[in-house]
């Protein structure tokens, strides 16, 4: 287990672009292993997590070359998946063991998916629930991994989504993309939608229908289609950058500008609350590539930004920032008039209860708060002191508190500090490279 201590800054200076976004690195490296064709991926994640993605369409019979300019290309099996001769090793990835098990649920084979200690905790039942009903035969243990699916000819169904999860939503359109039928999808609030761009880049029919009303946004999806191959850049990932995001406003002179970053509305609310806590964000360029938006964005802090209350995150914002909440909550004690974080209950069953993890680092460095069921209120105007960050081995913790510890009084150490290779292995030294001290 590795130790990172960081030191009070002085200012956040200069430009950086993060690693390939996690989302779609998943979504990409799954539907390229079933493809026609050999796709190729620029700026693949770096994280660990789509990287166990990878391995299992290997182990399922795709073929993965990482050739030496970074780039990743991937030759499909054409639509058939072959009996892995071992059970698909997960790692960490609640979003490969979700999204795989609809992309395999229909192959007339045994699998079995595996995770280590952290991913065997996270339910899967969400999942496994419409996957059935769809004719599916998935076990689990006491509704959780190991996986165990016995792959069977599936049917369409009209699904709602009983909570807001992009990847129950992925999990029942790639099962339906190869179901007989038509399968519909129905969420009354929107989540990311990668798994819809992916889906049409790799050929695939897709119709979509806002919400209307009381009506709620609707996805449909017919079976028995085949993918073609592509070719991809992958934006960079507005999670990753989140943690520099909030960095910028730490500071009145800083001054950041972050290149090629996926800006996807339903990901971007991020930039919004930014704002709304005193950043001043600038876009320099966009274009799209496969529906994505990607663009370089400049941000500092605006140094005479006084809120009037606290702001209030609460559904449906709750389930678009899901990932960024920790590193919110984090710096929340330095805002101006603090933070209030409601309808978040799923992040006690990440990889870590974040809810948790979040109360006692910020304990540790001396802040006032709330903790609630559900979330958080942490007032603002608050001055923390350096403390021990107890990560959990949980990379966003790891890394909200590596943020929160630049503007503290003295040093702070980050326990099990390598969990951030997870998501964003260079995330110490890019920290590093733009802390002025």
């Amino acid at each position: 287990m590795s130790t990172q201590i960081i030191r009070p800054a002085r200012s956040l200076q200069g430009s950086l672009t993060v690693p390939g976004d996690k989302s779609i690195s998943h979504r990409y490296a799954m539907l390229a292993g079933l493809a026609e064709g050999t796709t190729r991926l620029i700026n693949f994640s770096t994280g660990a997590d789509p990287h166990s993605s990878l391995a299992c369409m290997e182990a399922l019979g795709a073929s993965v070359l990482h050739n030496p300019d970074g780039t990743i290309e991937i030759t499909g099996v054409t639509g058939t998946f072959r009996q892995p001769a071992a059970a698909l090793d997960c790692g960490n990835s609640g979003s490969t063991m979700r999204m795989l098990s609809g992309l395999i649920a229909s192959h007339p084979h045994t699998f079995t998916l595996v995770g280590d200690p952290s991913l065997t905790l996270r339910p899967m039942e969400r999942i496994r629930s419409p996957l059935i009903q769809m004719g599916a035969n998935i076990d689990l243990t006491d509704g959780h991994a190991p996986v165990a699916i016995h792959g069977t000819p599936l049917h369409a169904i009209d699904f709602t989504t009983p909570i807001p999860s992009a990847q129950v939503k992925t999990a029942v359109l790639f099962a339906g993309l190869q179901a007989d039928g038509t399968t519909s999808l129905s969420e009354s609030i929107l989540t990311r939608d990668h798994t819809e761009h992916a889906l049409l880049a790799f050929g695939a029919t897709l119709t979509r229908t806002s919400s209307r009303g009381s009506q709620p946004a609707r996805l449909s999806i017919p079976g028995g289609q085949r993918l073609k191959a592509v070719d991809a850049t992958i934006p960079g990932d507005i999670s990753s950058a989140a943690f520099f995001l909030c960095a910028a406003l730490l500071f009145p002179d800083s001054n950041l500008v972050l290149d090629s970053l996926g800006m996807n509305p339903t990901r971007a609310a991020l930039l919004d609350v930014i704002a709304a806590l005193g950043g001043r964000i600038k876009i320099l360029a966009v274009e799209e590539h496969h529906g994505e938006l990607i663009g370089t964005i400049q941000v500092n802090c605006a140094p005479d930004h006084r809120a009037l209350s606290p702001f209030i995150i609460s559904s449906p914002l709750t389930a678009q920032l899901i990932d960024e909440l920790p590193v919110l909550a984090a710096i929340a004690p330095y805002t101006a008039n603090g933070l209030i974080i409601r309808d978040a209950q799923e992040l006690r069953i990440k990889e870590s209860d974040r809810i948790a993890l979040v109360a006692k680092n910020l304990r540790a460095m001396g802040a006032v708060f709330t903790e609630r069921h559900d979330g958080l209120e942490i007032p603002g105007n608050q001055s923390l002191h350096g403390a021990s960050i107890d990560s959990g081995s949980d990379h966003r913790i790891a890394m909200a508190f590596a943020i929160a510890a630049l503007r503290a009084t003295g040093d702070s150490e980050i326990l099990d500090a390598e969990s951030a290779a997870i998501s964003f292995p260079e995330f110490f030294t890019s920290l590093d490279s733009l802390a002025l001290r």
